[in-house]
């Protein structure tokens, strides 16, 4: 059972068919294992070494899997300091804050309601993925014998983080005037996060000027308005109308553990994460000029031409908060950003956070006379396919004929490299076969490619999108 809930980079499985409290009990007790071994392995002496930070989102199972997971830390010998119901970027906040072994977040992000599971993070809240930590976490998992084992003691602690979570998160936030903001919740986290951070609930008062305008805040349910996807477009558009209806400045939408959202401009319009990724570049080189600029892959060209036309320096990273985080810390970059609406931050510990991404996007705002639209408009430069997925079982044969098709001594003479899936690059061929680049990459889990293709205009767009479909397979619309 525990082989088909551990993933890449988190435990996830519907519940309680997959994960149930038994399994929880098991997960805490391996992973308060790991995390307390490996701080000591780094020659992390303190008491506050065996302390594990855990929180849980609004999900129904949640309560319970939290409670048999910290039952598993305690009796293994772990401390825990149980923050209750936050983000998830709170716990990343909290195991930095606290200076802990480790934390883990009871949730299952933007999955429906019927699954649950667990991030795991350790010391200066790194991830912890596969290959480095919950591969391990499963082995001593499954070790571990819950009628012969002797109970260490381990003690628990509730905290309240919330003042300091605050203080930290509007850090960030550097606003005159007034804005007004359209949030969608998602019926996630954000509907806990948004009140005590920005709002009447919070300890410092609600943000001068900022008028709210809240969607989807009930979170105690365990039911979604919308699947708390703001990946999918057809979950945005309760944020783009209202927007809309309301004349809003700028619009939100968060998933479901409140780490990422998506962001709406004034005139409705869905902004591409590439393209905030590029926006967010230009303020933080504003800042501190000449400063390392992560971002994934995937993006838009537009977010390298970007930051080395302003100075910096762009670090071209792997898909994935484990790669992401890792570019930050490698390069020392200020500021990283994802496709799929995570944002990276130095000075957040080079954790994501969606709170924090929306901070800087109202300072953007603040500081300028115009909208977002405006802003982004010479960004958005290039035509781009979205994501798009195909269904092929011979997914390595797929990539081969592409890097033969397109690739070096093919007629369209491209560039190839293999970072994270096969990005072929025909961008500055001239004539007919270039003006293009793609990137391919397989799915982990599933006998799927992914394909983003981006042009330098549509009607080159659409034709490598006719040329490439039929040699990926089976397009699934979502």
């Amino acid at each position: 059972m525990l082989g088909r809930i551990f993933k890449a980079y988190d435990v996830r499985g519907t519940y309680p068919d997959l994960l149930n409290e038994n399994l929880a009990w098991q997960i805490g007790y391996g992973a308060s294992k790991f995390l307390v071994s490996d701080a000591a392995a780094g020659g992390e002496t303190s008491p506050m070494m065996k302390n594990i930070v855990v929180g849980r989102d609004m999900r129904t199972s949640s309560p319970s899997l939290s409670k048999a997971l910290i039952k598993g830390i305690t009796d293994q010998g772990g401390n825990v300091i149980d923050v209750g119901m936050c983000d998830t970027s709170m716990i990343y906040f909290a195991v930095n804050h606290l200076d802990c072994a480790g934390g883990i977040m009871v949730t299952a992000s933007h999955n429906p309601p019927n699954y649950n599971g667990f991030k795991v993070s350790k010391r200066k809240a790194k991830p912890v993925g596969e290959a480095t930590g919950l591969g391990e976490i499963r082995k001593q998992a499954a070790m571990v014998d819950k009628q012969t084992m002797v109970p260490a003691g381990g003690r628990v602690e509730q905290r309240d983080l919330w003042s300091a979570y605050c203080k930290h998160v509007r850090s960030f936030l550097h606003t005159k005037g007034k804005l007004k903001v359209v949030i969608d919740a998602s019926n996630g986290m954000a509907g806990t996060m948004i009140p005590k951070v920005f709002g009447k609930e919070s300890p410092l008062g609600a943000v001068p000027g900022l008028e709210i305008i809240p969607l989807h805040f009930e979170n105690t349910k365990g039911q979604f308005v919308h699947e708390p996807n703001p990946l999918v477009a057809a979950n945005m558009k309760w944020t783009q109308e209202a927007v809309i209806k309301h004349k809003a400045d700028v619009g939100f939408c968060y998933d479901g553990d409140a780490d990422r959202c998506m962001a709406v401009d004034e005139k409705g319009n869905i902004v591409g994460c590439d393209v905030l990724t590029a926006l967010l570049a230009k303020y933080f080189l504003d800042k501190e000029p000449g400063a390392a600029i992560a971002y994934d892959l995937r993006s838009t060209k537009a977010v390298a031409e970007d930051i080395l036309k302003l100075g910096g320096k762009p670090v071209r990273g792997r898909v994935g908060h484990v790669f992401m985080k890792g570019a930050l810390a490698e390069s020392g970059a200020i500021f990283g950003g994802e496709l799929s609406g995570h944002f990276y931050f130095r000075d957040n510990f080079n954790a994501d956070s969606g709170a924090i991404a929306m901070c800087v996007i109202l300072s953007i705002l603040a500081e300028s006379s115009k909208g977002l639209s405006e802003l982004i408009k010479p960004i958005a430069r290039y035509a781009q396919s979205g994501e798009i997925n195909f269904n092929i079982e011979d997914k390595d044969g797929a990539l081969a004929e592409i890097k033969k098709l397109y690739g070096p001594g093919s007629p369209s003479n491209g560039t190839v490299d293999e970072l994270d899936g096969v990005t072929v690059d025909c961008f500055n061929v001239k004539g007919e076969h270039g003006g293009w680049w793609a990137n391919i990459r397989k799915s982990n889990t599933e006998p799927l490619l992914r394909l983003n293709l981006e042009a330098r205009d549509k009607k080159t767009l659409d034709k490598m999108l006719a040329a490439l479909s039929p040699k990926l397979g089976h397009r699934v619309e979502h």
